[in-house]
């Protein structure tokens, strides 16, 4: 198959890096920031974006190949082919434990990787939106504006979904306007995607995926032999290769269960079959989008029963780890003030509780943007140990029924794993240790 070329955007289209908006001066009105008061825990540190995050991963190895225009903040050593593994839930601590059922990954790890380093930080929240976003356009979420599972559009009062249930009055290039790593890198080099048929035309890759050759298939083995084909010509490649079945399965029965332990089984078999297929010494990259934790049933908990907690709120959004929160009147800090006391009251040290602004200025969302900083929740809620969250008024009832879940800023579900080995083409795979 010819290689698609797109231009490369003009120089204006290009996000500035190290963009701080003062917010004030852009004419967006936000309220004082509330004290955190009794009862509340210190944030976590911010992802480390700009240096050791999931936004680093499409740009490094596009810097690898010699692309201009990125800089290689993971220490990757230059390539003429990449392909980047996406495990959507597979958490750097789950793959430790774990690791018993990967006896490929556990070689790969055991041979190390050098200067490269082994985990990374999600996006925040870490959620699939927000990552996969930071890792299709290299910026954070404040600057790309997913900035959650679902948020609310300012412009429709209403709140909208980021996955598979885009809201029709959202236009994916206007919410997420700047320009793909896919987009940037496919004048210089061949840019493919291997995913899911349901994916190709998704409102999510036209949003932060976009760019270059997108192959499907409906098996693991169907997108390694795609995979291999795409990426046996002689050119610079640089490829994006997504795996979902293990956040499915742990979704329905729980990163603990068996079902779990049999899909990392597999994504094992299916990198030492990548290994094997694509071109000898192609850059092969793992990582993934973000943890995850269980929660068993009885701390799936319905906070709409429980008026105290949706006091003066208009709209509630995110995940049940990780609850947004819209006042119907954002620049009340009394009301601010008395929801927060309600919910810190409630569940005590197994939530953060903290505003936008606490948020913005402790940099979880990296450097935000006017138009996203509305998207964000005046409050938010994020768990600390096994809870989840629901307001049963907007979910399904199928919803109470998630075991696995993420999007909160604890550990196991915001650090992911970075594995960087070679492959060997139709040889054994060889483990390269990188000086």
């Amino acid at each position: 198959m010819a290689r698609v070329r797109q231009p490369e955007p003009a120089q204006d289209q290009l996000p500035d890096p190290v963009l701080r908006p003062s917010l004030a001066a852009t004419g967006v009105a936000l309220p004082v920031p509330v004290a955190s008061g009794v009862g509340s825990s210190p944030l976590p540190a911010a992802p480390a974006f700009g240096h050791r995050s999931i936004a680093e991963v499409m740009t490094s190895a596009a810097a690898s190949l010699g692309v201009p225009g990125f800089e290689n903040k993971l220490n990757l050593p230059p390539a003429k082919r990449v392909c980047v593994v996406l495990a959507d839930g597979l958490g750097r601590n789950l793959l430790k434990q774990k690791i018993a059922h990967t006896p490929f990954l556990r070689t790969v790890l055991q041979a190390g990787q050098g200067q490269v380093p082994v985990s990374l930080d999600s996006a925040f929240p870490s959620t699939t939106a927000a990552s996969l976003a930071s890792f299709g356009t290299g910026l954070s979420a404040g600057q790309h504006g997913m900035v959650g599972y679902d948020v609310l559009d300012p412009d429709q009062d209403r709140v909208v979904n980021m996955l598979g249930n885009w809201d029709a009055g959202v236009d994916p290039r206007t919410w997420q306007p700047f320009p793909t790593v896919f987009e940037r890198a496919a004048g210089h080099v061949d840019v493919t995607t291997v995913s899911l048929p349901q994916f190709s035309t998704s409102a999510m890759t036209e949003a932060a995926l976009r760019g270059g050759r997108f192959l499907t298939g409906t098996t693991s083995h169907a997108r390694t032999e795609a995979a291999a084909e795409a990426m046996a010509g002689a050119g610079p490649s640089l490829m994006y290769f997504y795996v979902n079945e293990l956040d499915k399965a742990g979704h329905r029965h729980g990163c603990q269960s068996p079902q779990w332990e049999h899909q990392l089984e597999e994504l094992d078999a299916t990198v030492r079959r990548l290994t094997a297929t694509l071109p000898a010494g192609t850059t092969v990259l793992l990582t993934a989008d973000h943890g995850m934790v269980d929660v068993p049933e009885s701390q799936r908990i319905d906070y709409s029963a429980e008026p105290a907690l949706l006091a003066g709120v208009r709209h509630t959004a995110g995940e049940p780890r990780m609850v947004h929160l819209y006042l119907e009147d954002g620049r009340d800090d009394a009301a601010r003030a008395r929801l927060l006391a309600n919910w810190r009251s409630r569940f005590g040290d197994r939530i953060w509780a903290f505003t936008r602004e606490e948020a913005i200025a402790g940099g979880l969302f990296g450097d935000v943007r006017a138009e996203a900083a509305l998207r964000i929740g005046d409050i938010m809620i994020a768990a600390r140990d096994s809870l989840a969250l629901y307001d049963a008024r907007r979910v399904r009832p199928t919803a109470l029924e998630v075991v696995g879940q993420h999007g909160s800023l604890t550990k196991a579900e915001r650090e992911v794993p970075l594995l960087c080995f070679q492959a060997d083409g139709k040889k054994a795979p060889r483990l390269t240790r990188y000086a």
